[in-house]
């Protein structure tokens, strides 16, 4: 009758960290990385641009990117930043994409 264990459907693919790496050299590619301030000033991937998650403009700052963009998005472990890739999809951005494992996976 009701499945309470079911997950819902991603709306934004998870990469690897080589996977994740080819694609934000894409021309059209925006790198986000969905950490605090005081995170962003420590180890960040170059090029990328700092949206906190837990901002109360954040919503607000998403909403005047351009949705033909293709957005490649991190946080410490994967988990806000796909939390961040959900709400852009419900903005109805749909090229979105979200480093596995977050930055603590990243080898470059």
């Amino acid at each position: 009758m009701f499945n309470f264990f079911r997950t819902k459907e991603k709306k934004y693919q998870d990469l690897s960290s080589a996977e994740f790496e080819t694609g934000m050299r894409a021309p059209d590619a925006v790198l986000i990385d969905v950490r605090t301030a005081g995170e962003f000033s420590g180890k960040k991937i170059k090029g990328a641009r700092n949206l906190d998650l837990t901002s109360p403009s954040f919503e607000k700052q998403v909403k005047n990117l351009p949705k033909d963009k293709a957005y490649y998005l991190y946080c410490r472990s994967g988990n806000r930043s796909g939390q961040a890739c959900d709400i852009m999809a419900s903005m109805g951005f749909s090229r979105l994409y979200n480093l596995d494992g977050g930055i603590a996976s990243w080898p470059y």
